[in-house]
Formats: structure tokens, sequence, C-alpha cells
């Protein structure tokens, strides 16, 4: 219609479009519908951009602590008072090649408060030798309570593991462990006469002392495989470390990424970046 308009306003138009191909008629259609409703759909809105500082940090934080992730990341900035998003930070993150069971969980939201888990694990040294560590800790902030080394753990050895842990004055009212041997009759009398009551797992049922595992794990990942261990006293004073960092420094995702003893957000000051266990992570402060 708008050539046939050109034509009755001017005949010779004529001899213009001869040297147009209809296709190419149809191609700037197609290219004009596309620029209208792409500016037609332009965003008037959108997020708020990252200050060039604050991108910075997060490229650091995330070369500094390879085995961090957003979340943990994005509980560090949150105490630092740098209001971010979690997808922002997951955005401006170093990139790297490379790479849950919940079980009794309405009795676990009932009575954390009240229950300890108790558990074992091995680690062996420079020479070869095994070593076993003892974790107790609490869940109402997943805190750790206590940990003991010994390489020969026995139940009397357990039991007054769980004694210094604990004490007589507020024993925690339940405490979940599996079904190792090592845990015999001295142990499970201790526990009766401090007013424990026992919760072994089922046979084969990990699943059951969940939390136990998962720090176990944590614990494995963020610390013992990166150390060469060389006697007992090296490991009580890596493992002391790190219960130091896990309940003072280290967020967790259950916590609403606070640490188990509660940390301040602190907005004022120059960011301070504070190595711990030899540099494996760091703590972020402002002073």
């Amino acid at each position: 219609m708008v050539f046939v308009g050109f034509y009755r306003l001017c005949p010779k138009v004529c001899d213009a479009l001869a040297i147009v191909k209809p296709s190419t008629i149809v191609r700037w259609h197609r290219a004009g519908f596309r620029s209208y409703w792409r500016w037609k759909s332009r965003r008037h809105v959108g997020r708020p951009i990252v200050a060039p500082e604050i991108r910075k940090l997060i490229r650091e934080m995330s070369i500094a602590n390879p085995l961090w992730g957003a979340l943990r990341i994005h509980g560090e900035l949150l105490k630092l008072g740098i209001d971010v998003g979690q997808t922002s930070v997951a955005k401006y993150m170093a990139r790297r090649r490379g790479s849950p069971s919940q079980g009794w969980k309405t009795f676990l939201h009932n009575h954390a408060d009240g229950i300890a888990a108790i558990d074992l694990f091995v680690v062996p040294t420079i020479s070869f030798r095994l070593l076993y560590g003892l974790l107790i800790m609490g869940h109402g902030r997943r805190q750790i309570l206590w940990f003991g080394v010994t390489a020969h753990p026995t139940a009397e050895w357990i039991a007054n593991q769980i004694t210094e842990a604990c004490g007589w004055e507020q024993p925690p009212r339940y405490l979940i462990r599996d079904r190792d041997g090592a845990y015999g009759e001295v142990f499970i009398r201790r526990l009766r006469s401090m007013g424990i009551r026992d919760r072994p797992t089922s046979p084969r049922s990990p699943w059951q002392n969940a939390y136990a595992e998962r720090l176990i794990g944590s614990i494995r990942r963020e610390c013992l495989d990166h150390v060469v261990v060389f006697g007992e006293r090296h490991l009580r004073q890596v493992l002391a470390s790190y219960m130091k960092y896990h309940n003072n420094v280290r967020t967790h995702l259950s916590l609403e990424k606070d640490a188990p003893a509660a940390r301040a957000v602190n907005r004022v000051g120059r960011i301070l970046c504070r190595p711990i266990l030899g540099g494996l992570h760091h703590h972020y402060v402002r002073i």
C-alpha cells in the first residue's frame, strides 16, 4: 500500500523499485518489527549497580577462600554491613573449574536446645598412624561443645570426655550416637548418672545422626583434608582452632547466616582480613 501510494504521487518510482527485491522489503520489515518491540520492552527500572569496590571484595573473598560458595560469602558481606543480593555475589565470584537428608525433623526442631550428638572420626598422621577424634556438638545453634583426641578410644575415656564437655550441672537431655562398640557399659552408666537419656541410632543409619555427620564432613572438607597431622598434640591444636572459627566466625545457612555465637553486624570502619588456620579461611572485620 505504501508503494502504491508512492506510485500515484510519483509514477517514476517504479524505476527505483527495480533495484530492490521483495525479499529485501520483507527483511527490512522484520528487522523494524524486532527493533520496535525491543524498544517497547526495554527495562525502565533494574537492579542497583554493584559498586566496583564491592565487586572487587567479592572476587578477593572467593579467591582467598576456595572452599566458600555464594552462601558463605553473602553471609560474610551481611556481617560487614554490605547489602548486596546473593545472586549478585554468585555473579561476581571468581570462576573455578571442577566441581540432604533431614531426619527426625519435627523431633529435632522441638527439642533442639536439649539435644547433643556425639561421633568418632579417624584422622591419619604423617607416619600413617591412626588417631581418633571425638566430636560433641549441640543441636541448638550447631555449636561444637568438645573435641577429644586419642589413639585408643575406650568407653572410660569417652565417658570422661562427655563429663568434661557438658559438666554435671547443665547436661543435655538427649544424646544421639551410633552403635559403635567403643560406647561400652561404662559410658552408658555415666550418661544415666548425669541424667542424660541415651538415644542410639538404628544399625547402618547414619542419617539419624545427620547433624554430627554433616559437621564431620565440614571439618574434613574445610580443615583436615588440607592439613598433614604430625601427632595427637598437633591434631588437638588444629581442632581447637577450627572449633573457635566454627563457633565464633563461620556463618551458617540454618542460623540465617549467623555464627553459633551470634556476630554483630558492623557497618562502619575499614574492612580488615584476618587469616585463620594459616590462611585456609579468613575472618573479615571492620576496624
